[in-house]
């Protein structure tokens, strides 16, 4: 592990902007700042789906680190984003780390936000936010899996703090609004993680599901075994959550929802990145 104590404040940022051309997607707006960078775009679905790959390369983040991420998507455009491994963010050393996501959807458009897995380090003192914006018949599924220490190597989240808050809207209407705050050394409490390490989210705004599909989504979390699980729909938004001690699990359940869900929501077979199978 590199050595975290030297204080190396890094801002950095990157803007993307997706738009249609002629029934493909492609991305028309690439600009960065610091140590954030996409890889070429790429079309493994075909010229529909423009799939982009952020790359942070440091390959970790440290306390007074500033990540800004703002991506756009144009009428009638698709655009997948995915990492190509897990985001680490280490030890605090008396800085807070940000990461602010701004995602904007426009009329008919489609965003997947489908980062890998998160691992925060001991101590490490992170606030995160990400803002969704959509318009008339945008859809977005966006997903996230949480990992409280290093399990592997036996550390836990004695100490630290992690901050989120997380929005969508649609055309301009506040649909979901959540936030929270996990303190090291307190993830036993029933009102936090309940002694658990590793936390998942998925969430899609578009049409709603049938009862049918909602009920299969509910089967596939409930087959897997030591963990808690849940699906909630509200009118536009369905929420599923998994919490559990392994990442590789987490991962598992939430790509069952995203495959359960993009047919119907997109009218496209899930289609596993390459890049997640690496």
């Amino acid at each position: 592990m590199p050595d975290c104590t030297v204080s190396r404040d890094l801002a950095a940022s990157l803007t993307l902007g997706f738009a249609d051309d002629g029934g493909t997607t492609r991305l028309l707006d690439k600009r960065h700042s610091g140590p954030l960078r996409v890889q070429k775009a790429l079309y493994a679905e075909g010229p529909e789906v423009c799939q982009a790959i952020i790359v942070h390369p440091p390959g970790g983040v440290v306390g007074g680190d500033q990540l800004e991420i703002d991506i756009g998507v144009g009428d009638r455009a698709h655009a997948f984003i995915t990492t190509p491994g897990a985001a680490k963010w280490y030890r605090a050393n008396g800085r807070v780390s940000r990461q602010s996501v701004h995602l904007h959807v426009n009329q008919d458009a489609a965003l997947e936000w489908l980062p890998q897995e998160t691992i925060f380090f001991d101590a490490a003192d992170v606030e995160l936010a990400q803002e969704v914006e959509l318009a008339a018949g945008a859809t977005f599924i966006g997903c996230e899996i949480l990992c409280m220490g290093r399990r592997g190597s036996g550390e836990v989240f004695d100490t630290g703090r992690i901050r989120q808050r997380s929005s969508i809207r649609r055309e301009g209407r506040l649909i979901w609004w959540e936030q929270g705050q996990m303190l090291g050394g307190r993830l036993d409490s029933p009102l936090a993680l309940g002694g658990r390490t590793v936390c998942a989210t998925l969430i899609a705004a578009g049409k709603p599901l049938p009862a049918a599909l909602l009920n299969q989504v509910r089967a596939d979390l409930a087959a897997d075994g030591d963990h808690l699980a849940g699906v909630t729909q509200t009118r536009g938004v369905l929420v599923a959550r998994h919490l559990g001690d392994d990442s590789e699990t987490a991962r598992r359940l939430m790509l069952a929802v995203w495959r359960r869900l993009r047919p119907h929501l997109l009218q496209r077979e899930a289609v596993t990145p390459r890049i997640w199978q690496t």
